[in-house]
């Protein structure tokens, strides 16, 4: 007598074909909110250790990643001085 149940069928069913596509749409759609969710993290102004007053000519008003008035792209928190300063400090590109 032959055991049948050590070899699975060789075709899918229509039913398990989509089940398996609906699983695997709903795990990719997770995963993108997951990845979209961390992208969106800042770092927080102790770990860039954030400071309201310049660091010479270095001045969160001509970094490239302020955001008037008040934030910053990369640095949490709504209380960004424009005359501040961190350790992401990226100056803007000259315009000319």
């Amino acid at each position: 007598m032959k055991d049948e149940s050590m070899n699975p069928p060789s075709q899918l069913s229509r039913r398990s074909l989509l089940r398996n596509a609906c699983l695997a749409a709903g795990g990719v759609a997770i995963l993108g909110t997951v990845t979209a969710n961390r992208a969106q993290a800042k770092a927080t102004q102790a770990s860039v250790a954030y400071q309201d007053s310049p660091k010479g000519a270095q001045r969160c008003d001509n970094c490239s990643l302020f955001q008037p008035p008040s934030s910053c792209k990369v640095v949490d928190g709504d209380n960004i001085a424009p005359a501040g300063w961190c350790k992401v400090y990226a100056k803007k590109a000259s315009s000319g």
